[in-house]
């Protein structure tokens, strides 16, 4: 079994927390700038905060090499996103019902399970920790 030392750890952790931290800042500024722009009927600002939510969330499992990558940073989105789908006692909403709201949070959801799916599935060496030397303990 390979150990891990404490600075390994440490940077580990942080890069997940930053993960998270990413996640917390896409839902926040995708829920309030999806509905801005539309074509027509297409709700072209919806459809590109999910193909850069796919994006980061699958960046961030091929860089981690984990799928624990793409969790982090899902967690983040849905943490912020799902509170914005609830009705205020006022009527108030952040993801309103409609084409934009629909595209926004289902194709979301979609991209978090596409960028799951897709990400390495071994707990193989991340990027930020391929420079440290390895160990040996004879």
């Amino acid at each position: 079994m390979e150990h891990r030392g404490q600075a390994e750890s440490a940077l580990g952790g942080a890069a997940y927390g930053m993960l998270f931290v990413l996640g917390v800042v896409m839902g926040v500024v995708g829920g309030f700038t999806h509905p801005v722009w539309q074509a027509g009927p297409i709700p072209v600002a919806a459809v590109v905060w999910v193909l850069a939510l796919f994006t980061v969330c699958l960046g961030a499992g091929k860089l981690m090499r984990a799928r624990l990558g793409v969790v982090a940073t899902a967690v983040g989105w849905l943490l912020v996103t799902m509170p914005f789908t609830l009705e205020l006692g006022q009527g108030d909403l952040v993801i309103a019902q409609g084409a934009p709201g629909y595209v926004y949070l289902y194709g979301g959801l979609a991209a978090l399970v596409a960028a799951y799916l897709l990400s390495p599935t071994s707990g193989g060496q991340s990027w930020l920790l391929r420079g440290y030397p390895q160990k040996n303990s004879m």
